[in-house]
């Protein structure tokens, strides 16, 4: 939308066009995710290393897999609410130094203990930097952009877990090359700290501050003198507000989409070599190639899925995406003894489609709430969906152990199944619309395609 401004034609951040500045900025805050799936999806190659080192039993295992996300899930909860209340700049700087101090101090771990306390407090760092960044991203973003800006965070993530199978691969023979994989996570907080160190705060977060000459100051820094905020924002709301009547469904029906969604593929990192041993794909360092190649049909789908969210629409790509990505999971859980190119291709199925839910699940809790519970709202649906994952990742190990890989990757695309029923009845059409429009409670949950409904008069927020 153009605003007259005297003489001249003033544009909203929604309209804003993408520049040097900002294409910083999005790399940089994507970086959290890159950090994110790596660290995460190391710790499955580190495992199966460190597991006899340290003398592991079973459900020391388990537990080590499922310390991080326990972790995320407080600091989902954690990180959202003080980034509402402290701001997202000084936050995404002090997640990162915890990221690389607590990723220093596991290579000297000589117990279980040590290692799941440090994994406990590594995913707490991670949760925090999920409301931190993806906010920062879609409070920058214009609207145009959103889809592809977001897009980039859910490809981080996966080039993340890829480059943690390759390092892993690499130090998989060397002694004690699980103390480097653990450790090696300091290397990308270092590049991050220093791209970060000059993104300002962001200028929707200060306007509902009540700072409008510093969200001025950084508009015309990132976008120039043309470009302004908008309507005032509303004044900062406690974290009750995320229930209010109206958005206590968004919550919900997010929490549920994203553990539907993430369930099977943190199974997939934390345990991949596990898996892929269990269908016969190799044992040892050839098992880590085996997941290294399915990380690349994840990465490869998050690329098209970028543009398929603006051409094709949120809701028609999310719920024909989750149809294919169950029944990617439900071959290999009905005939576990196909042959290895049938398991690769139905596994290449699930992830190449993971690609649009992906990116939705960073999207949708950034476009669904205003800019004064935006940050809580996505901690919150973060952290909904880390219960089920932390319950899942704990008995993975041991439900494999007791049932076989059949019904371990039926459970898996029965999950998928819910949030295909789900996304039916409940996924929102965001296309096209501005935070505001999308975040207004006069947007209704199930809009169709291409439809562009307009909220209240007196809704429009960022």
């Amino acid at each position: 939308m153009e605003v007259a401004d005297g003489a001249a034609v003033r544009r909203l951040i929604d309209d804003a066009q993408m520049n040097r500045f900002l294409k910083k900025i999005m790399f940089f805050s994507s970086g959290g995710s890159f950090l994110d799936g790596y660290v995460l999806s190391l710790i499955g190659v580190a495992l199966v290393q460190l597991a006899p080192a340290l003398g592991l039993s079973d459900v020391e295992v388990a537990a080590t897999g499922a310390a991080a996300l326990a972790g995320i899930f407080f600091g989902s909860l954690a990180g959202g609410r003080l980034t509402d209340a402290l701001g997202r700049r000084r936050m995404f700087i002090l997640d990162v130094i915890a990221i690389g101090v607590t990723s220093l101090a596991a290579c000297f771990v000589t117990a279980a203990w040590q290692l799941i306390v440090l994994r406990l407090l590594l995913g707490f760092f991670i949760g925090a930097d999920y409301p931190i960044a993806t906010s920062l991203i879609a409070e920058f973003s214009p609207r145009t952009e959103r889809a592809i800006t977001m897009g980039w965070v859910s490809a981080a993530w996966y080039l993340g877990a890829t480059a943690a199978a390759f390092v892993g691969f690499a130090l998989y023979s060397v002694e004690d090359g699980w103390r480097w994989m653990l450790g090696s996570a300091l290397v990308p907080c270092v590049i991050l700290l220093v791209g970060r160190h000059d993104i300002p705060e962001s200028p929707r977060w200060l306007a509902q501050r009540g700072r409008t000459d510093d969200a001025r100051d950084v508009i015309r820094k990132v976008y120039g003198a043309d470009v302004h905020l908008g309507d005032a924002e509303p004044a900062p709301a406690g974290f009750a507000s995320v229930f209010r009547q109206g958005y206590t469904s968004r919550v919900v029906y997010l929490g549920l989409l994203i553990l539907c969604q993430v369930v099977p593929m943190y199974a997939m990192y934390t345990f991949g070599p596990m898996i892929m041993s269990a269908f016969g794909l190799g044992e040892g360092s050839l098992s880590v190639l085996g997941e290294a190649l399915v990380s690349l049909f994840f990465l490869v789908g998050t690329i098209p899925a970028m543009y398929w969210l603006n051409s094709l629409g949120r809701r028609p790509l999310l719920i024909g995406s989750l149809a294919l990505m169950a029944l990617g999971l439900l071959i290999p859980g009905i005939w576990p003894g196909a042959p290895v190119v049938v398991i690769v291709a139905a596994f290449g199925i699930y992830a190449f489609f993971s690609g649009g839910p992906g990116i939705l699940q960073w999207l949708y809790p950034n476009e669904m709430f205003p800019t004064e519970v935006r940050a809580t709202a996505v901690g919150v649906a973060i952290a909904i969906s880390r219960v089920g994952v932390v319950v899942s990742t704990y008995g993975l190990p041991l439900f494999l152990a007791a049932y076989g890989i059949g019904p371990t990757m039926l459970t898996g695309a029965g999950l998928l199944l819910l949030a295909l029923v789900l996304s039916v009845l409940m996924a929102p059409e965001t296309r096209g619309l501005t935070l505001g429009e999308t975040s207004s409670l006069g947007v209704p949950s199930t809009t169709k395609g291409g439809d562009r409904p307009r909220p209240p008069e007196g809704s429009r927020r960022g």
